[in-house]
């Protein structure tokens, strides 16, 4: 069977002599793999940058094999990156919950979609704030996409709109401050997600980190990214 689509590079891995394994998040196909041939020479390392997007076509004899893959360049999106720390960082942090929060091979094109406008802001060199906020509403996006989405729009307790100061650990719905009451400390802090702050994002991080963790990680007894770790060390500093 064969399909062409384009996606995302997460990573790619040597494989043998020559070849690499390459991992994409592709627009149709969810993640997937693909053993790219003669990946490992000059050209096809710049091409296999994690962030670039690339036009893909996947080959293989059953759906669940391998299979192999060719890809051609759309955007050097890793380029734009390498001299710029917070930047790539912010960009490894992309990959690298991509690469371990999605199911292999489900097809989530909204976060495929969702993904390309930061990775735009990344290759504008917008100011580090405007990509944190983007990235967190990724995040959001992907929680959302894996059935975990948090209701940030109303009162959990009181269905007021206006002062939502908290989010329910239990069931990531937000909390009013009047809502709250006595149970205010046992409630994650809802930072502005509005022209936000470092501080504002820093929280944003730390509470879409815990349902991540919580809902995708554990589970799979695993922790979250070390990449996604640094970007937010980064932006504590």
């Amino acid at each position: 069977m064969e399909w062409t689509d384009e996606a995302l590079v997460l990573g790619a891995a040597k494989h043998g002599e020559s070849s690499v394994i390459v991992e994409l998040l592709t627009r149709a196909h969810g993640r997937h793999k693909g053993l790219v041939r003669g990946g490992s020479g000059g050209r096809m390392r710049g091409v296999m940058q994690a962030g670039n997007r690339v036009a893909v076509t996947w080959r293989g004899r059953l759906a669940e094999h391998l299979g192999t893959a060719t890809l051609e360049l759309i955007d050097a999106n890793a380029a734009s990156v390498l001299s710029d720390p917070p930047r790539l960082l912010a960009l490894a942090s992309l990959c690298a919950v991509a690469s371990t929060a999605l199911p292999e091979r489900e097809g989530h094109p909204e976060i495929f979609l969702a993904a390309l406008p930061v990775i735009g802001l990344l290759r504008d060199g917008a100011d580090i704030a405007h990509v944190a906020a983007a990235l967190v509403s990724w995040e959001l996006g992907v929680l959302g996409a894996l059935g975990y989405g948090l209701d940030l729009t109303s009162c959990a307790v009181t269905g007021q709109t206006d002062e939502l100061v908290f989010v329910s650990p239990r069931t990531g719905r937000a909390v009013s401050r009047a809502g709250a009451g006595e149970y205010a400390d046992r409630l994650l802090p809802l930072p502005a997600l509005t022209d936000p702050t470092l501080e504002d994002m820093v929280a944003a991080f730390d509470l879409t980190g815990y349902f991540l963790e919580r809902n995708v990680y554990v589970p799979s007894k695993m922790r979250l990214p070390p990449a996604r770790d640094r970007f937010v060390a980064l932006l504590r500093r």
